[in-house]
């Protein structure tokens, strides 16, 4: 029996898709550009920037006649049991496929940030957990599995991982990245990239390009970075995850950069991204931002003129929900104002990816056939370990940690005693579940109160809360002071609350002023001090804030970026001595907290001087971690060495564990250039390995150094590798330097470009 040559298999997939092309009306083409959101909000109260003003109105039996792109987070917009939303997913791409001539699916996408953002899923640590772990393979391990349960649910594309490098320490979505520094960012993001294609998830990276750099922190202010940050931080974290971790689409970010918003960036869209870096996925609009640009931007006077744009930019696909590139984008190519040119350009790279997903296959099913749990206990063991991995102990200088196991402990604080204050704003709980007060969190999650009774089964635990995270109140101080006076010890849980657009003090259009603690937070901690009584402040953040305040003044200083679910029982063991902390700021810890914007990643001039007498050094800087074990850094080989500027070296040093118990170091690699064409940052991360020893263990690390990692765009824009000295630093962190290796580069000047290498690779051996 024939088939017609779209539909098969055995054809190429540029054969097929071109012949399917060829037999559709422009309506059936519009229609693959586009995402439906089934269960919008429309009372204000949304998961995405204007929901309510920007959500369509459509008739979905008469719209999926044509056929449909994209249908929009089936799980993540309301509570559904996962094995009903299943059935309820299946039974609309059963009604999409009937309904239409051609019978093509739609792609199901979801958000998966830190988890599968669905009722009764797996809430993990945010990914500045994951920056904090330094473990690029355990977050590799959390995407495989992300992806797994996403598949199992009948999704096709996960909406993560975010890029974005962190530039001002203020802005709400912090949290929702990895850190301050390109190349950690690029090698976890790349690693959870890999885990979830693994799994056969469309990985979609966030946002492209230069979100993170807004004015003044705030959420979609205007970027103004220039070209050299978004070439040397901005960018090289997407050039990783898209050659090294091969993700198949890329979403437009919201901002505009110089004048131009990024959804309407040819040059950006398909200039840097398909034809200098040869992408061939696809790419999608950020939630609405295609409407954005007539009304946010203002650089398209209707909606039809803003899908013209955004097409030619390279925006293949509207989401969540048809505004321009429905009735409008087929008026304006009826009546010539879009050439339908624009229309099949996008139109093929999303066949393509369909085909590649077995979406226009003959035997392609709805039915996933695999039982549903998002939440097993594999998946709340992996939790568990990112969370552990992830806890910084910033400070312990008279050995107040671990807790004795009988001591007196008033666990004080507005974090203490909330399963929601483990959570950042895109785990499902404060997603969704806040628009729904009537149902339960639907998966366990111990507060840290409960796990530090369960933990210290023989101490003697009281509770007061003393304040809210954000409201003025101080009328509970006084009890909290009263538990914390008698007792051995003071264990201050203090926070953030994650939310959306306001209504937290971490998260998605939560922007923060500057970097105090929220509300009265700060002046419960000082009563807490003034009591005497030793003080182990506990941080469960989004972002880290200023601690210089009370620099010398407690006992210990632990901080959590919003460990996920089993982030209790993490932070108890760390307090109880059953875990090592073994986490490593991925962002600096702030002084004072007006000492930003600021980063690690500063030339001379960005540093501490005599030209201001504002000092930004941070309090804990990047890479900043303690343990409750200690480590030698020893036989250090390659001081000092002559290469070509298209050269190698490697450097190796001896890690020994020299405490009584085990423990992990996190040796970093750092590049200081003295002298370039341009101003350079002091020090940059290129490498870093994370080391698990047991007492007395040893373990020989080598770093494999090219010269591409000394690269940089010059004052053309031309990235080269200069002849010159460099210096190589391995060190504890950016100001911890234990060994320094000398390099003197010769040759020419060398362009690199595309295919540069963009990884310090690390081999550990035995000693």
């Amino acid at each position: 029996m024939s088939t017609t040559p779209w539909r098969d298999p055995a054809l190429p997939a540029d054969t097929r898709v071109d012949d399917l092309i060829a037999r559709m009306t422009l309506e059936e083409k519009t229609a693959q550009l586009y995402g439906v959101w089934v269960g919008a909000a429309t009372d204000g109260e949304g998961v995405a920037p204007l929901q309510s003003e920007m959500s369509s109105d459509y008739d979905w039996d008469e719209l999926i006649t044509h056929g449909l792109g994209q249908l929009t987070r089936s799980f993540g917009t309301a509570p559904v049991e996962p094995a009903l939303g299943a059935q309820a997913l299946a039974q609309a791409q059963r009604r999409i496929v009937e309904a239409s001539r051609f019978g093509i699916p739609a792609v199901a996408h979801e958000e998966c940030l830190a988890g599968f953002t669905a009722w009764q899923a797996t809430a993990y640590p945010v990914p500045l957990a994951w920056g904090a772990a330094f473990d690029p393979a355990l977050v590799e391990e959390l995407g495989g599995r992300i992806g797994r349960d996403l598949r199992a649910a009948g999704v096709h594309q996960g909406l993560a991982p975010v890029l974005d490098v962190v530039r001002d320490l203020r802005w709400g979505r912090v949290e929702e990245t990895i850190g301050e520094d390109p190349y950690l960012v690029g090698t976890i993001a790349t690693a959870y990239v890999r885990g979830l294609e693994s799994a056969g998830i469309v990985a979609t990276l966030k946002h492209f390009a230069g979100y993170a750099s807004s004015a003044g922190a705030r959420n979609h202010a205007p970027v103004r970075a220039g070209a050299r940050e978004l070439a040397e931080v901005t960018l090289p974290p997407f050039e990783m995850a898209l050659r090294e971790g091969g993700a198949r689409s890329v979403m437009a970010a919201y901002t505009e950069t110089d004048g131009v918003p990024a959804s309407a960036d040819p040059r950006l869209l398909t200039g840097l991204l398909r034809e200098d870096w040869g992408f061939t996925g696809t790419v999608v609009s950020d939630y609405f931002a295609i409407g954005f640009l007539q009304s946010l931007h203002r650089v398209a006077g209707s909606p039809a003129d803003a899908a013209r744009v955004a097409l030619e930019a390279g925006i293949d696909i509207e989401l969540p929900t048809l505004n321009c590139y429905g009735t409008p984008l087929v008026e304006a190519v009826r009546d010539g104002r879009i050439p339908e040119a624009l229309v099949d350009l996008a139109l093929r790279r999303v066949l393509l990816q369909k085909c590649e997903l077995g979406l226009l296959d003959p035997d392609w099913s709805p039915e996933t056939g695999a039982e549903i749990d998002l939440d097993s206990a594999g998946n709340r063991d992996l939790a568990r370990r990112l969370a552990e991995e992830s806890v910084v102990l910033l400070d312990n200088p008279d050995g107040a940690l671990p807790l004795a196991p009988d001591a007196r402990i008033a666990v004080v604080g507005p974090r203490a005693a909330d399963a929601m204050a483990m959570l950042g704003c895109y785990s499902f709980p404060s997603h969704v579940l806040t628009q729904h007060p009537e149902v339960p969190l639907g998966i366990d999650i111990p507060t840290l109160l409960d796990a530090v009774k369960s933990e210290l089964p023989d101490a003697k635990v009281t509770f007061a809360e003393g304040c809210g995270v954000s409201d003025p109140d101080t009328s509970g101080f006084a009890e909290a002071v009263a538990r914390a006076a008698e007792s051995d010890v003071c264990v201050a849980v203090l926070g953030d609350r994650a939310g959306l657009f306001g209504r937290g003090t971490s998260g998605e259009g939560c922007d923060a002023e500057d970097l105090r603690l929220p509300g009265v937070q700060a002046e419960l901690l000082d009563a807490l001090v003034a009591t005497g009584v030793p003080v182990v402040l506990v941080l469960l953040t989004g972002r880290p804030y200023a601690l210089g305040r009370w620099q010398d003044q407690l006992a210990a200083v632990v901080q959590a970026f919003f460990p996920g679910e089993e982030g209790g029982p993490a932070l108890a063991g760390v307090l109880s001595g059953r875990v090592n902390p073994s986490g490593r700021l991925p962002v600096s810890v702030p002084n004072r907290p007006g000492g930003q914007p600021w980063t690690y990643l500063q030339p001379p001039l960005g540093q501490a001087s005599e030209v201001s007498n504002l000092d930004p050094t941070p309090l804990y800087p990047f890479g900043h971690g303690g343990s409750y074990t200690t480590f030698a850094w020893e036989d250090f080989a390659g001081p000092e060495a002559e290469i070509p500027t298209d050269g190698s070296y490697d450097l190796s040093l001896t890690v020994r564990n020299t405490g009584e118990r085990a423990g992990a170091e996190v040796v970093q690699l750092y590049l200081h250039d003295p002298v370039a064409s341009v101003t350079r940052p002091d020090i940059r991360l290129i490498g870093y390995q994370r080391v698990e020893l047991a007492a007395g263990e040893s373990r020989r690390l080598t770093f494999r150094f090219h010269t591409d990692l000394s690269s940089f765009p010059d004052r053309d824009g031309t990235r080269i590798v200069e002849p010159g000295e460099l210096e190589l630093r391995l060190g504890a962190s950016s100001t911890d330097v234990r060994h320094r290796a000398r390099l003197r580069l010769t040759g020419p000047v060398r362009t690199v470009g595309a295919g540069r290498r963009l990884r310090c690779e690390a081999e550990v051996a035995e000693a």
